[in-house]
């Protein structure tokens, strides 16, 4: 029980975005009837392969997922459906979290690198031109 309000505030907590003046949600949990929290589709709108497969690739290199897969629902619409399915020790919320900290985190490491790269960059060609005259 203690479980399920806390798979509910997770849930309820989800980011939003608005579109034409009113709340639009950009992800949605869907469990099938019968299904138990270790198995869970989530529905990301306005996200296509570029997230997905990213997405994927980080949450199935958790030992405790069996199953992590993604679909897009159609070419003309942007979403994609992500299903994900542990071992039965975690409900299937926490590692598409850890996967999505994970993968910011791969984003922010490769930012900084090329950030740093066009910096020396930058400052190799300023001294160039100091030296020059």
């Amino acid at each position: 029980m203690e479980e399920d309000q806390e798979l509910e505030r997770k849930r309820s907590g989800l980011k939003t975005s608005m579109a034409e003046g009113e709340r639009k949600t950009a992800l949605e949990m869907v469990q099938a009837a019968g299904t138990d929290r270790h198995c869970v589709t989530f529905v990301l709108h306005e996200e296509d392969h570029t997230l997905g497969n990213s997405l994927r690739y980080m949450i199935m290199k958790n030992p405790e997922v069996e199953f992590c897969g993604y679909t897009t629902t159609h070419p003309s619409e942007s979403k994609i459906n992500l299903r994900i399915q542990t071992r039965g020790t975690l409900p299937a919320v926490e590692p598409f979290q850890r996967g999505l900290n994970e993968l910011m985190n791969v984003c922010q490491h490769v930012l900084d690198k090329f950030e740093a790269s066009i910096k020396e960059y930058k400052d190799q060609k300023a001294s160039r031109n100091k030296s020059t005259f």
